[in-house]
């Protein structure tokens, strides 16, 4: 089928909206995080109510018991060196009065892994994936009036199951949600236009309705849309007959004049009223964010927003946040997100797995266009590294075991949950599911350019790759049955191994990972192949395949923050590839992408000592911005910019002045003799200038902490970032400091975690102290839902120590 459609459309052409979080008066919904029981162990007979946990941990969630830790090289490098193993969690409960008419369902947004869910005894049911997001009906098993048990275990025992960390337990929210007998059902409302313009859109609105009543029953279905600035359309309604114990579809479609289009620039959303009304009552209602926009993917024209032509300047992510595992709030992926923005991102891959709820609303809110992916291994297993990446013997644990019997329904979820983001552009079925000899395998191997490949050629005894062609044709399909609005992908790594089996021609798009010199031979030899780079290094080269051939539409860089697990041989323990680091804060890396990206007028200066640059790499990563050597030291300095030239000052003299054009990978370079002082980089574009400052320090002295709010409300629990900074005796930052710092909290609030980005640290997440990194650290201070004053002592033996305050009213 599809092979059919890319033959006759071999420019795909997408028109979309969006459907965010919901917001219900008819319906409750509830944030069941609080006050539950936790034990790591087995626990025999804990899923019945009788079942003594006095002696178990109380906690909130999310939770995730794998970040606790202890580091132990006994572990798997590919998951960070942390542990996995089997946990319990239970709560008790009593449901309000006023829900005991209501049909009751307990939501996941994801368990970490192979979760079991009880209550009151009463076995629920598995859900292996730890990624998916699923509910189950737990009405007719409540006590109505009296207590109730959920109990829920998951088992993370093949703990090397992942090529990166995971962590364990119930890490995402989990809601007690209550509904009318009569009700939308679970992801029930999609919404989408079929044409949209600046003049005009047409809307559909398309509802799955619920009948658990035991008698034939008649429903209005209404719906309209608010925008940000208030102008309602009028309501749109239709009636549909649902039979007893079962479930309906209405369908709703009507025009909107003038709609503000969701773009990158400018995300603007609507208010979508969906509600059901029974004999003139209503019954359920859901107030969700959408938008509208279009956007088209053209073989030989690249990608257009709302008729725009524009580059997709990506990248990929994982789940976790350091210190915090993947228990992550959703103002850490907040600033994250702002902080990739500033720097030129537009897009974000979510890798390889579905997200947490909040981080599609996030992208929505925020303006990134999004590819949305479903699974990192098909049906055999890939290498999972013990040892370190690449060395020793790989494990071969993971979700394969369950594709068979599991795949449909997980990737059918994932579609079905997030179908109404503004910010989705694309569905991902896999990531180097083709990587050449892990699994699959094929005689061309021992032909042609490979260089992604484990093992040396053809392995006849591996599954043949004609297998990725089949399956991938199956889980198109599966999509495309729940949603043809969007094009369906996979990120490639053994391109050649693919072209020999066809396997992109089942795909609307195909991206390459890593494979720009693929590009001009497969766009000639494939005319009707839509390409783009699905993962890419950082090397200027890789971008330029980008910019300079309009057929391609964007990149998705690896990665936009450093993660845990992927890791290198003990004692490293996370992947450092991003553009920014495990505490959020931006790498050298990062101002070299600002400067391929950003409009933002900008300038940056690294350094490095002359001898390691050159004997390292592109050096990006040796490139630092601090001016403390010793005197006489031969120094480069390293110049990032997207203005016109660029000019060195070191101490006021000048060493030159330089091109935009001059710009390598290594940045625009001056070598230098080093003398202390003050070194100025200054950027020119007409009558613009743009300047980075160094500074020599002297050595550390004084704690400088900032924090990004100092004042909360008392509802729910919220979240601050402090930013700690060594300083000298005249406020300069000391770029070598690595003290221990020590934070005390007293108030209604709790230190969360402290990170300082480093990726070889085995120090306890959960303590109060930490060493600087780069003479700097992280902290996450969140409150607890209680008035009062907070204050925040920041102190290291030796220095002058700070202490913030902050108000919960």
């Amino acid at each position: 089928m599809i092979s059919k459609f890319l033959k006759s459309a071999p420019t795909v052409f997408v028109l979309l909206m969006a459907l965010g979080a919901y917001s219900q008066e008819t319906r409750k919904t509830i944030l069941f995080n609080d006050n539950w029981k936790f034990h790591k162990g087995e626990a025999l007979n804990a899923e019945k109510p009788v079942f003594d946990d006095s002696k178990w941990r109380q906690l909130d969630l999310p939770h995730d018991w794998s970040i606790e830790g202890p580091f132990d090289s006994k572990w798997a490098s590919g998951t960070g060196f942390l542990p996995g193993g089997i946990g319990w969690y239970r709560k008790v409960f009593t449901l309000p009065a006023d829900l005991d008419s209501k049909n009751v369902f307990i939501y996941f947004d994801g368990v970490y892994n192979n979760s079991e869910v009880w209550i009151n005894g009463h076995y629920l049911g598995k859900r292996p994936n730890g990624f998916v997001s699923f509910q189950y009906d737990i009405s007719k098993y409540l006590s109505k009036g009296g207590k109730n048990t959920i109990s829920v275990k998951a088992d993370h025992t093949n703990f090397a199951d992942s090529r990166w960390y995971t962590g364990s337990g119930i890490y995402r929210n989990v809601y007690l949600i209550a509904k009318d007998p009569v009700h939308i059902d679970l992801w029930g409302v999609k919404f989408s236009t079929p044409q949209v313009s600046e003049a005009s859109a047409m809307a559909k609105v398309n509802v799955s309705i619920v009948n658990k009543l035991s008698k034939a029953t008649r429903v209005r279905v209404t719906a309209k849309l608010v925008s940000q600035q208030g102008n309602a359309t009028p309501g749109f309604a239709t009636d549909v007959n649902i039979e007893p114990q079962s479930k309906g579809d209405a369908s709703i479609n009507f025009n909107v004049a003038n709609p503000a289009l969701w773009s990158v620039e400018n995300p603007e959303l609507y208010t979508l009223d969906v509600s059901l009304h029974v004999d003139g009552k209503k019954v359920d209602e859901l107030k969700d964010q959408v938008g509208f926009r279009s956007y088209r993917f053209d073989k030989d024209k690249g990608f257009s927003l709302n008729g725009k032509s524009m580059k997709l300047k990506g990248v990929c992510i994982h789940d976790d946040a350091g210190a915090l595992g993947v228990a992550v709030p959703g103002e850490v992926w907040e600033r994250r997100l702002k902080i990739l923005k500033e720097g030129g991102t537009n897009a974000i891959r979510l890798s390889h797995n579905p997200h947490a709820d909040y981080l599609y609303k996030l992208m929505d809110k925020m303006g990134f266009l999004v590819m949305d992916e479903a699974f990192d291994e098909w049906e055999f297993a890939k290498n999972k590294w013990i040892e370190g990446w690449n060395v020793g013997t790989p494990g071969k644990d993971g979700y394969f075991a369950n594709f068979k019997e599991w795949a449909e329904r997980d990737l059918a979820d994932m579609v079905l949950r997030n179908y109404n983001r503004p910010s989705i552009i694309l569905w991902s079925i896999g990531n180097e599911v083709d990587y050449p000899n892990d699994p699959y395998s094929h005689e061309v191997l021992n032909t042609g350019n490979n260089p992604q490949i484990y093992g040396k050629g053809y392995q006849p005894n591996n599954p043949p790759a004609s297998r990725i062609t089949g399956i991938a044709k199956q889980l198109v399909e599966i999509v495309k049955k729940i949603d043809t609005t969007r094009p369906v992908t996979t990120a490639f790594a053994g391109v050649v191994m693919s072209n020999a089996v066809a396997a992109p021609d089942v795909m609307d798009l195909a991206g390459y990972n890593y494979q720009e010199f693929r590009y001009a031979d497969d766009h000639k030899n494939y005319p009707n192949r839509i390409i783009y780079g699905s993962e890419n290094g950082m090397s200027l080269s890789a971008w330029k395949a980008v910019a300079d051939n309009e057929y391609i539409s964007g990149q998705f860089l690896w990665t936009g923050v450093d993660y845990l697990g992927e890791a290198r041989k003990w004692p490293s323990r996370s992947n450092e590839s991003g553009l920014i680091d495990l505490a959020g804060f931006p790498k050298t890396e990062y101002y070299f992408r600002k400067s391929l990206w950003s409009d933002e007028p900008m300038v940056y200066a690294g350094t490095a000592p002359l001898s390691a640059n050159s004997q390292r790499g592109s050096g990006r990563r040796n490139i630092f911005p601090h001016w403390n050597y010793k005197a006489g030291d031969s120094v480069r300095v390293s110049g990032f910019t997207n203005q016109d030239t660029v000019e060195l000052f070191i101490n006021g003299k000048s060493s030159g002045k330089k091109s935009k054009s001059e710009l390598k990978d290594n940045g625009i370079t001056w070598d230098v003799v080093y003398e202390p002082g003050e070194l100025v980089l200054k950027g020119y574009k007409n009558a613009a200038v743009s300047t980075h400052i160094l500074k020599t320090s002297a050595p550390a002295y004084a704690i400088k902490a900032t924090a990004d709010r100092t004042s909360f409300t008392k509802s729910g629990k919220h979240l601050a970032h402090i930013e700690i900074t060594l300083t000298d005796q005249n406020g300069l930052p000391v770029f070598d400091a690595d003290n221990e710092i020590t934070v005390q909290v007293e108030g209604p609030a709790v230190l969360l975690g402290l990170e300082s980005g480093s990726s070889i640290s085995h120090e306890d997440y959960q303590a109060n102290k930490r060493k600087a990194l780069h003479g700097k650290l992280l902290a996450y201070l969140q409150t607890q839902g209680k008035a009062g004053n907070v204050s925040v002592r920041i102190s290291a033996p030796g220095l002058k120590e700070q202490v913030l305050r902050f108000r919960v009213d």
